[in-house]
């Protein structure tokens, strides 16, 4: 069984990774984030204690998480980002856990999770791969992609692990500061070296 973790900084371009390991191999993605949006789908037990925690303001009026409430929150405040954590990620292990299990002996996926060191899941995969860009590429994307200032951008790119620090657990470094046939030529590389 292969499993291949990838992880990176945000704005380090992970989504086009797995999107090419997708479409070019047809490998399965699990990604993490999918599964933290539906462990707070309204009425799950998740979003409840979010909203006993911060109050009903965290909610949209159609009772749906108020995500960009919720990151002003948790980006700006270390504590309410470890509880958030506490909370979401044991869901995320489990939904990982489950596709595992599912998983023939001989195949291979993707579990895409930004935060596999800080969560403590590097004992689901077998191999780690980190995305990476220089510094200047990383705050334009973010800027851009979520319409952020340079401040809110450099604030969640502080909430992170370094990528420095991800590079060195890491199997395998991909250079995302190029362009995409670069990129694609090493994730090739990586995917048939092994």
């Amino acid at each position: 069984m292969r499993l291949i973790g990838i992880t990176g900084g945000i704005g380090t371009g992970k989504s086009t990774v797995t999107d090419y390991l997708q479409t070019r191999y047809h490998l399965p993605i699990w990604d993490a984030d999918l599964y933290a949006r539906s462990a707070v789908t309204t009425g799950s037990p998740i979003l409840k204690a979010i909203e006993q925690r911060y109050g009903a303001k965290i909610l949209q009026p159609d009772g749906t998480l108020d995500r960009h409430r919720l990151g002003e929150i948790v980006f700006s405040d270390l504590n309410e980002r470890q509880w958030l954590s506490a909370q979401i990620h044991p869901y995320v292990r489990n939904c990982f856990e489950i596709e595992i299990d599912r998983l023939a002996p001989d195949g291979t996926a993707v579990l895409a999770i930004p935060l596999l060191f800080e969560a403590k899941m590097t004992d689901l995969v077998t191999e780690i791969w980190v995305v990476s860009c220089d510094r200047i590429t990383q705050l334009n994307r973010i800027m851009t992609r979520d319409r952020l200032s340079e401040t809110q951008a450099n604030t969640r790119i502080h909430s992170q692990m370094s990528l420095t620090d991800k590079i060195d657990l890491a199997d395998f470094n991909l250079d995302n500061s190029t362009n995409i046939t670069d990129l694609e030529r090493q994730i090739d590389r990586k995917l048939w070296w092994c």
